[in-house]
């Protein structure tokens, strides 16, 4: 038995799109918990990962991207960022190498009393003194920094640093879930964000960014997991192109949806899809709070 003093908290990982947010929480919680494409503005909810150790349990949560809000889905989404800040014991801001201080988007962690550690993340691709020069710059624009530590979420390179200094942040404190949670979220949701993670993957321009997944049935036997999932789209045209000629797309994307969600499950599933037309469903509340974006 380990006389180690037991640990627990909330760490949130934050930072504008593309910086390998989600990337990084997977490597961190060692599963795919949150989808990741090489487009920007993936991520739309607060994600939680639950990581448990013998002395330890922290509760990772990954963020939707900095951004200043458009619409209505951005508004929602930045006030996921925002609670994900209130609760944490700790805050990852990642950064890219390419990155540089926004004030409009940065700003606030300059007020923020819990402690920051900044995450340079991409370092595989860092050249010469990239990474020291990347340091220097972020420690003077946000001077409260309490480490700074460089990463590769891609390839791990780091990340036991990383983590060490994640558990030596932590507050002494009882668990907050039961040690068999992997995260806050259903396997629903899950459902809903791979199919959502091939739409990012499979289509391009505006046509991921205007879809919205809903998994209108899902039932679990022994064997096999039956579901029903609505592919939302903003207009006639977007609908066409999620179908393709002859339902070639709309088929290609249930195959490769299916098969990932087996990998995840662990079980054989059965998916049938639909795709419908919601109007300018990003600028519309009630439909916001349809697809859980705004409380009811």
């Amino acid at each position: 038995m380990s006389s180690s003093p037991f640990k627990s908290g909330f760490v949130s990982i934050v930072g504008k799109p593309n910086v390998g947010k989600s990337t990084l929480m997977n490597r961190l919680v060692g599963e795919q918990l949150s989808i990741t494409t090489p487009k920007a503005q993936t991520t739309r909810h607060r994600i939680m990962g639950i990581l448990n150790g013998e002395n330890y349990q922290v509760v990772y949560s990954d963020t939707p991207g900095l951004l200043e809000p458009k619409y209505a889905l951005h508004t929602a989404m930045m006030s996921f960022v925002k609670v994900s800040l209130e609760d944490a014991d700790l805050i990852l801001l990642v950064v890219g190498l390419e990155d540089k201080y926004e004030p409009e988007l940065f700003e606030r962690f300059k007020k923020i009393q819990t402690p920051i550690l900044l995450v340079i993340n991409k370092t595989d691709l860092a050249k010469g003194s990239q990474v020291h020069d990347k340091a220097t710059y972020w420690k003077e624009q946000l001077p409260n920094l309490h480490a700074i530590l460089p990463v590769s979420a891609v390839t791990g390179e780091h990340t036991k640093e990383l983590f060490d200094a994640i558990i030596a942040g932590l507050p002494e404190h009882p668990a907050y879930f039961p040690k068999d949670e992997l995260s806050d979220k259903s396997e629903r949701f899950f459902a809903g964000e791979i199919i959502r993670e091939k739409i990012f993957l499979n289509f391009e321009q505006e046509v991921p960014y205007s879809t919205e997944v809903a998994i209108t049935e899902f039932n679990e036997t022994d064997e096999i997991i039956r579901m029903r999932a609505e592919i939302y789209v903003e207009r006639d045209s977007q609908k066409g192109i999620i179908i393709g000629k002859g339902g070639s797309a709309l088929k290609k994307l249930g195959m490769e949806s299916r098969q990932a969600m087996e990998a995840f499950f662990n079980k054989k599933v059965f998916l049938e899809t639909h795709v419908k037309v919601a109007d300018n469903w990003r600028k519309q509340t009630d439909k916001l709070k349809r697809f859980g974006y705004l409380d009811n």
